[in-house]
């Protein structure tokens, strides 16, 4: 694992063209043009931040957690990441990062994955996954739940073990931490603020995030 680059932004929130606060367990879906930067903001600390990304002009093209692991040869996002497209393209570059650990393959929860991993009661509880659809479906363009594909967790702590199972713990972020990235292409971005309480990701307590944009 590469040691994480932690960087401040000099950006600040009152020079945002976009600002929006957004609730645990709802979806944020936004076109973020090429050139503008998106800070997303864990405001009170352990919030797990599920997000995909879309080629704004061909949807076909989406982020690729496979190009852009064996490119950057490392499973964790930080600062200087760039985030890699199914066509190879850089979509995003991480510029600044306070908190350092960022998942790329703990994929969201869902509930299928809910029923297998806790008591089978759970499999009815908000989930990452059906939260993806919504925002799909309040995009439009015939987007579905076909679209749903490889996500990353913004904020979230998910060591290997030694035998190669994904450990969720707990997370290193904290009120206030953020990631930023600037859009090195016209992308739609979707987001689950993820409601799970299962697990450590959200420290059992889903909170909300807020969202920025500069141009």
């Amino acid at each position: 694992m590469t040691i994480a680059t932690l960087k401040e932004s000099p950006l600040k929130p009152e020079d945002a063209m976009y600002q929006t606060v957004l609730p645990a367990g709802e979806p944020w879906t936004q076109l973020i043009k090429k050139g503008q930067t998106l800070r997303i903001v864990d405001l009170e600390g352990n919030q797990a931040v599920d997000t995909l990304f879309y080629n704004a002009h061909d949807y076909s093209e989406r982020y690729s957690a496979v190009d852009t692991i064996r490119e950057q040869g490392n499973i964790y996002l930080s600062t200087g990441s760039r985030l890699l497209s199914t066509d190879g393209n850089t979509m995003l570059t991480i510029t600044a990062d306070n908190c350092g650990l960022h998942d790329t393959v703990g994929g969201g929860c869902s509930a299928e994955s809910n029923s297998v991993r806790y008591p089978l009661e759970r499999r009815y509880m908000h989930n990452c996954r059906d939260i993806f659809v919504k925002g799909l479906q309040q995009l439009g363009d015939g987007m579905d739940k076909r679209e749903i594909t490889h996500n990353i967790n913004f904020f979230m702590n998910v060591p290997i073990s030694p035998d190669g199972k994904l450990i969720f713990a707990d997370g290193i972020s904290a009120p206030g931490k953020y990631v930023e990235m600037r859009a090195e292409m016209d992308v739609i971005c979707l987001i689950s603020n993820c409601p799970q309480l299962n697990n450590p990701c959200n420290a059992y307590n889903p909170t909300p995030v807020s969202l920025l944009i500069w141009d």
